[in-house]
């Protein structure tokens, strides 16, 4: 399983982004998508996730401004960004959940993509 993050890049602050992340091989049992975020001396947290039924949740900090969104057919999930704050400046990775044969939770991870938001 591999995921292929995109899309990040230069933004000043008040404008949006898009990041996007495409999946490709077979995840057993998928429990959901979503997207954390890394800043600089900071630990990762999680920005906004959806289920495979469809239901989301976002992190306070971002509620109102970010909206994920998944297409079942080309097996990506999106982040769009919008009114975005320096303080949104970070790593963004895309992660799927599942779990294996055993019923054990696995986390998949894509390889990151940088968003940076200038005052």
């Amino acid at each position: 399983v591999q995921l292929q993050a995109s899309g990040g890049g230069l933004v000043q602050a008040g404008g949006s982004l898009r990041v996007s992340c495409v999946v490709s091989g077979r995840i057993f049992t998928l429990n959901g998508m979503g997207w954390y975020r890394q800043a600089p001396g900071k630990q990762r947290e999680l920005v906004a996730h959806i289920t495979v039924g469809g239901s989301t949740t976002y992190a306070d900090s971002v509620k109102g401004r970010f909206t994920i969104s998944r297409d079942v057919v080309k097996d990506t999930v999106s982040l769009q960004m919008n009114s975005l704050k320096p303080e949104d400046t970070a790593v963004y990775y895309c992660n799927a959940d599942g779990r294996d044969l055993y019923g054990v939770r696995i986390d998949y991870w894509g390889q990151g993509t940088l968003v940076t938001v200038s005052s």
